[in-house]
């Protein structure tokens, strides 16, 4: 008699340590699925708000008299691969240290024309690889064109595209309406059209030979 309630209570103790092991398996699955979902959480978030932080860093509303971004200009001494990518379609230049974008601005390229020899329309702004030349200066004006620009850094063709301000009238005063434009409509002759501040930063900055990429 005293045999079998010893195996009933051996029994017994063998199911709690059972039921306990089985309850703690649980809790530490429940435990790690809990902390895999917050660390899951917190990259999300943290992604999201480092895209928030890269979008609120430019200006908005555009002005076209300032700096596209709201923090400073790249220190060039600290950049290792500069490089430069102008998207036509989107309006925007961005300047690369290899495969990471270090600034963004806002800006204006060729209008698109159908091609006579394609049928296609085609932007005005010759898309390609190209360097970054010797010729810049503080202001042009193209009478054929009856147009002009400040801060002008040439990219092709030695002085007949480049990067410049948004453009100027005869009387060197800025043109607001094609102003207006950047960062949002096409509208230039080839050239890539800049804040004065960003096209100002470009002439007194962007090393000769530096590689700029158009796409679009």
């Amino acid at each position: 008699m005293k045999k079998s309630r010893y195996v009933i209570y051996a029994l017994f103790c063998l199911l709690i340590a059972i039921f306990g092991v089985h309850s703690s398996l649980k809790t530490s699955a429940n435990d790690q699925g809990s902390t895999a979902a917050t660390t899951v959480t917190k990259t999300v978030a943290q992604k999201s708000a480092a895209s928030s932080n890269s979008s609120s860093q430019m200006r908005t509303p555009i002005d076209w008299q300032k700096s596209s971004e709201t923090k400073a200009y790249p220190d060039l001494s600290k950049v290792k691969h500069l490089w430069i990518k102008v998207n036509l379609r989107t309006n925007r230049t961005y300047l690369y240290d290899g495969n990471h974008v270090i600034y963004t601005m806002y800006s204006t390229g060729g209008i698109y024309k159908k091609d006579p020899k394609t049928g296609k329309m085609k932007s005005m702004t010759p898309t390609g690889t190209f360097y970054v030349q010797q010729e810049r200066g503080n202001s042009f004006y193209n009478a054929r064109l009856k147009e002009g620009a400040n801060y002008y850094t040439s990219w092709l063709n030695h002085g007949e595209y480049l990067f410049h301000s948004v453009p100027t009238n005869a009387d060197g005063s800025y043109n607001k309406k094609e102003a207006a434009k950047l960062g949002k409509f096409t509208g230039s002759h080839g050239c890539i059209r800049l804040s004065v501040a960003d096209a100002k930063w470009m002439e007194e900055n962007l090393p000769v030979g530096t590689k700029v990429e158009i796409v679009g």
